[in-house]
């Protein structure tokens, strides 16, 4: 049984394998005498001693683990093959990552990789190495503008989750745009780590365009007390606090906000609050609060896949997907398997073509589209979004104990919710 603690790289690598092992031999034996014994290897690179790096490589496994259940791909199982490029640690030193990456490429013999950080360093490697690469990370849009202004030499790199930075800002914006909608409010206060500085301004930027009065745009550091920071985004008579705060720090802001019983409606980034226990873990003090999420992490059936995935997620392992989890089970589980089949074979030049048609149900969209750059597409077409969804960010509220949708507009009145208010005074008193 893979323990859920945070392992060390030699130890991730070992249990890896033998997990690995130990079920592709099970699955040989289970399909029969036209079973081949040999694999197909997907290598991840990812930070194993993380909390989104082990999660990664629990969602990699599990979705393995379920192809293979099904007699694999082709006659052949899947296997993964992992190492730690300790990215939290040596963000500014490559050269371990370099050694990991190649170390899954030679030792590893892994015929597809994917990787949660060190985007462009990886992309140079599979590029050289030409072998497909997804990335759960990188975002920017030059990456995959890349794929079109040099497509020979880009052309092995595919963005495997969240759209760019451009998408974000839309989407951001669209979101702020619908919290207007639901409250009448218009002054915007903005909290966040200094490391998503540069994604802010672009954030303010649309904005204003739109309308909005952004009273206040202060970066913060990881802490426990968020008193000050709040207090001056109350002075500055903010209406909407659009939080950007990451892993357990959200939980003391979310304390913060509800104890204080702070004047603003709270409508943004809180990555753990969107979790299926936040509620215990807060002790119910993320009533109200709105976040993104992402429908297989709250376990709401935005696909016929979606909640199996969570729901088989949390039997394996204990713990809560993570949508970094759930995109690299998506990729293994559904889009990789898609495309081979229709390639009908592993061959690099081949798979690229099919998985540049790929048109399929994921747990997290209703079409999980690539575009022409190998982007993920991200939007609608035709009148009804719902029916013809690709890849999107929703806002979940909690309520009384449970998250309900409240963005985009349709998703919320397909779900029969509706947004709700503080029941602490604020600006909400005189809404009509």
């Amino acid at each position: 049984m893979f323990d859920s603690k945070a392992l060390t790289r030699n130890q991730s690598i070992a249990l890896i394998t033998i997990i690995a092992v130990a079920a592709v031999g099970a699955y040989v034996l289970a399909g029969g005498e036209n079973q081949s014994s040999e694999t197909i290897k997907i290598g991840l690179c990812a930070d194993l001693d993380n909390t989104y790096g082990k999660s990664i490589l629990q969602g990699a496994i599990l979705a393995a683990e379920h192809i293979n259940a099904e007699g694999g791909i082709l006659g052949r199982n899947f296997e993964i093959v992992a190492e730690d490029d300790n990215w939290e640690e040596r963000k500014k030193d490559e050269s371990g990552a370099i050694r990991a990456f190649n170390r899954l490429l030679s030792l590893g013999e892994a015929d597809f990789m994917i990787s949660d950080g060190y985007g462009i360093t990886y992309r140079e490697i599979a590029a050289k190495q030409k072998i497909i690469f997804f990335t759960l990370a990188e975002t920017r849009d030059e990456f995959t503008q890349d794929v079109l202004d040099n497509y020979d030499k880009y052309k092995y790199y595919f963005r495997g989750c969240n759209g760019n930075q451009s998408t974000a800002i839309q989407g951001i914006t669209d979101s702020v745009i619908t919290c207007r909608e639901l409250t009448g409010f218009n002054k915007v206060a903005f909290l966040y780590y200094h490391s998503v500085e540069s994604n802010v301004l672009g954030y303010i930027d649309c904005l204003n365009e739109e309308g909005f009065d952004v009273v206040l745009a202060q970066s913060v550091t990881d802490v426990v007390d968020y008193s000050s920071a709040f207090a001056k985004a109350e002075a500055a008579g903010a209406e909407i606090l659009y939080p950007l705060i990451y892993s357990s720090s959200v939980i003391p802001f979310v304390k913060e906000y509800h104890e204080r019983q702070s004047p603003m409606v709270m409508w943004g980034g809180l990555t753990i609050a969107s979790n299926t226990d936040f509620w215990e873990i807060t002790e119910g003090k993320c009533e109200y609060i709105t976040c993104t999420g992402f429908p297989v992490v709250v376990g709401y059936p935005l696909t016929t896949k979606t909640t199996s995935t969570h729901d088989a997620y949390f039997e394996r392992w204990g713990e809560a997907i993570t949508n970094k989890a759930a995109a690299a089970y998506d990729i293994i589980r559904f889009i990789l398997p898609d495309a081979i089949e229709r390639a009908e074979t592993i061959e690099t030049e081949s798979v690229i073509k099919t998985l540049e048609e790929t048109d399929i149900e994921t747990s997290l969209c209703r079409r999980f589209v690539f575009t022409p750059s190998h982007d993920i597409m991200v939007g609608k077409e035709g009148p009804n979004r719902l029916s013809e969804d690709y890849f999107f960010v929703a806002m979940f509220q909690w309520q009384e104990g449970k998250q309900v949708p409240v963005y985009p507009t349709e998703f919320m009145e397909e779900a029969g919710a509706s947004y709700m208010f503080p029941d602490w005074p604020g600006p909400w008193d005189n809404f009509n």
